[in-house]
């Protein structure tokens, strides 16, 4: 189940911070760069079976102590930022949590085999009867 945007603020934490990139002056005043901290241990909306495949396969995004951390300093405005970084997150963990269909294997049906190669017969007689005839 993802959770929605309610959720994951009741178990998310935020940091700003100074950030680069453009804005002038405004870039050296301001705290625009925003860090969501989301502990996907803490978070009671996950079944332990969400919350293995999360771990297993975002685990090289998780710090030691289990916290996901998404980072966005795109935009001049903290509160833009938050709102990338809450996006980005719902993006991780969609991704994390899919659970690709298993395929079933099929054979091609006989009379698909038997109909290509008739095709096929029928061009080949096709082609055979455009050619000049052999003088024997």
């Amino acid at each position: 189940m993802l959770p929605n945007k309610e959720d994951i603020l009741k178990f998310a934490q935020f940091r700003a911070s100074r950030s680069g990139g453009k804005g002038g002056q405004n870039v050296n005043k301001v705290s625009s760069k925003v860090e969501l901290v989301f502990n996907v241990a803490e978070a009671d909306f996950f079944t332990g079976e969400e919350r293995a495949l999360i771990n297993e396969r975002l685990a090289h995004r998780l710090d030691q102590e289990g916290n996901l951390h998404v980072v966005s300093q795109e935009d001049r405005s903290q509160l833009m930022n938050k709102e990338r970084t809450i996006l980005k997150l719902i993006g991780i963990l969609k991704i994390a949590l899919h659970v690709q269909k298993v395929r079933k294997p099929t054979k091609t049906p006989k009379s698909v085999i038997r109909k290509r190669l008739a095709d096929k017969q029928a061009n080949a007689s096709r082609k055979e009867s455009r050619r000049r005839p052999a003088i024997d």
